[in-house]
């Protein structure tokens, strides 16, 4: 299977993949089945993608898989999964909302409309994104980002956010785009809140190093690596790299992620295929089957207070 420029034949090729066979596993001890992405960008969204949700929801359905969390970075997309699961019912699809400046930045009501929207799918809460505070936006002026950390500490907004999540169990903490530092003062906080379902969001493509990894897994946090990120041309990340990462932290405190959804010039799998192939890169790189299986199903059920 392979993902093609523009969403709208991407969804088409898909509607076609939907009536084939699932496509035969390269490893018979790595499979899908059970697996989770903690990470799939789809369309609607302002920006063009591979697939559209349902179509990727149906897909990773017949795949195997056990579940997907759809992320945008400018809408909640709690509304999405639920239709989601009209179409993959099997399908454990989660949705979630970025606190980037279209959803009001540190707005809490935009957190409490998602996880209450029907259905109750709209789990994962993302700290800003492409509206979090970074060399490149600190530069445009203090208007030009969402202000979590103020002189050493988290604003207040950003404390009424770890009150709110530590009052309704179900949902998932995500750090978003934010420094490392930043990043893991929020996962301290969250730690001491009570917060149990914590996830650093791409940690190793954001900079933080292995020390602050392993901190963050002291404190409750799964780690999570995308494949997304060793796929781009003149990337520093590598699947090896990542392996070695995993080794060091505890595979126990990993979950895999593709962060699919982006349209490339060079055509890339379509998402579950992905996730697959990253699995077996993996294993490629040094990670046992049991590793690999426990990061790309066990840890990421875990981590977004899935029944077992």
């Amino acid at each position: 299977m392979r993902r093609f420029i523009g969403s709208s034949l991407g969804s088409l090729v898909a509607l076609v993949l939907l009536g084939l066979p699932a496509i035969a596993q390269p490893d018979s001890e790595i499979n899908l089945t059970g697996a989770i992405d903690t990470h799939v960008h789809q369309s609607p969204d302002v920006i063009p993608r591979a697939m559209n949700g349902l179509d990727e929801a149906q897909l990773d359905q017949k795949m195997g898989m056990r579940g997907v969390v759809m992320k945008n970075h400018y809408v909640s997309t709690a509304d999405l999964a639920d239709l989601a699961h009209k179409v993959a019912p099997k399908l454990e699809t989660l949705g979630g909302v970025v606190l980037n400046k279209s959803m009001g930045g540190l707005n809490l009501d935009a957190i409490d409309i998602m996880a209450n929207t029907t259905g109750g799918y709209g789990r994962v809460i993302w700290f800003p994104t492409k509206d979090a505070e970074n060399r490149g936006t600190r530069a445009k002026g203090p208007d030009a980002y969402v202000h979590v950390v103020e002189n050493g500490k988290l604003v207040p907004a950003a404390i009424q956010i770890l009150d709110y999540i530590a009052k309704h169990p179900q949902l998932v903490l995500e750090t978003g785009h934010l420094m490392p530092e930043q990043g893991l003062l929020l996962v301290h906080e969250a730690h001491a809140h009570g917060i149990k379902h914590i996830i650093v969001t791409h940690a190793v493509d954001l900079g933080w190093t292995v020390p602050q990894m392993q901190e963050a897994a002291t404190n409750g946090a799964f780690l999570e690596f995308v494949y997304k990120s060793t796929q781009y041309a003149n990337g520093r990340e590598t699947v090896a790299g990542f392996a070695q990462a995993m080794k060091v932290v505890g595979p126990e405190h990993c979950v895999l992620g593709t962060d699919y959804g982006e349209v490339w010039s060079s055509p890339l799998p379509l998402e579950p295929q992905g996730f697959l192939d990253f699995m077996n890169a993996l294993h490629k790189a040094g990670m046992s089957v049991a590793e690999v299986n426990q990061m790309g199903k066990t840890n990421p059920a875990k981590a977004l207070g899935l029944d077992p």
